[in-house]
């Protein structure tokens, strides 16, 4: 499967998401989950996508079927999940996310995502679906995670689960590293592809190896912190 390269978006611009998308990742994730903005922060950012070729993930904070179905409206690309640990949560998410028959997505056809009545909502492109596998549980029942049609990636977000294998580790499968290639294993399996946040540009190629497709390479607000640090400790005070 291709290659994709993304980022995450926390501090909530859309200078900041316009300037992503012209520097050409193939997508980013505007996180709603640990961001720092409002959800009413993300049309203005999805707007400054259009024309690109940048797609415009958004990550809900909790899986509630009516966030989904409004962001969806504002015109996201797809939606990323957190904590999915079930098979049955993560077709709830489709279901979420999907008009009759597959779901039950409440229908406009003047929302923008259909470019307010102006374009026919079946012109519109099926949602990306991320869920993330953040603990022991999504671990150990990604296999079936992944056979949920609709559902087109599993995103491991390292930093839950690591603290989940840190703190439980008598009920973990294995350390870090066997956990990554459970999830790697069971999206290849099913014909999906897997993802993770990586902080470290110089990790890419080691999680290809791993088989992990869909790679975010760190976020505005750490690539922004690091810089600053980076600029004053060369300045002389």
């Amino acid at each position: 499967m291709k290659t994709q390269i993304g980022t995450f978006l926390s501090i909530g611009s859309p200078t900041v998401a316009e300037l992503a998308a012209l520097s050409g990742f193939d997508w980013v994730l505007i996180d709603l989950e640990h961001g720092s903005g409002p959800e009413a922060i993300v049309p203005d950012q999805l707007r400054a996508l259009r024309g690109s070729r940048t797609r415009g993930i958004v990550r809900v904070g909790a899986p509630h079927a009516d966030r989904i179905a409004r962001i969806l409206d504002w015109g996201a690309h797809g939606i990323m999940v957190p904590h999915v640990n079930s098979a049955a949560a993560a077709e709830a998410i489709v279901q979420a996310a999907h008009y009759a028959p597959r779901g039950h997505r409440g229908y406009s056809r003047s929302v923008r995502a259909h470019d307010y009545g102006l374009r026919p909502p079946g012109d519109t492109a099926a949602p990306i679906l991320m869920v993330q596998i953040e603990s022991i549980e999504g671990v150990n029942h990604a296999a079936e995670i992944a056979q949920v049609d609709g559902i087109e990636v599993l995103f491991v977000g390292p930093a839950d689960l690591q603290f989940d294998l840190k703190n439980r580790a008598a009920a973990a499968p294995g350390d870090f590293a066997h956990c990554l290639g459970i999830v790697a294993a069971a999206a290849k399996a099913a014909g999906k592809q897997a993802g993770i946040l990586i902080r470290d540009p110089a990790d890419v190629q080691r999680h290809l190896a791993l088989g992990f497709t869909q790679l975010a390479i760190d976020s505005d607000l750490s690539i922004l912190r690091k810089a600053w640090q980076q600029t004053l400790s060369n300045v002389a005070r």
